[in-house]
């Protein structure tokens, strides 16, 4: 994997948010994905974009 196709620029990150809870998100590198804790989904990065889709998330088991 490209190591500059994994990182998230910090002002993307402070702008997006969950679209299902409207929550912040944090960055998950090891997964390459945003991750919504309210909402326990965690949305995939595919070539250095964001796929902020309810129905392309992964989700998150507690």
């Amino acid at each position: 994997m490209d190591i500059n196709a994994s990182k998230v620029d910090p002002k993307l990150l402070e702008l997006l948010v969950c679209p299902l809870t409207k929550g912040r998100l944090s960055y998950d590198p090891e997964a390459n994905e945003l991750v919504s804790e309210k909402a326990h989904l965690a949305y995939p990065i595919r070539d250095g974009v964001p796929i902020m889709l309810v129905s392309e998330a992964r989700k998150i088991e507690d």
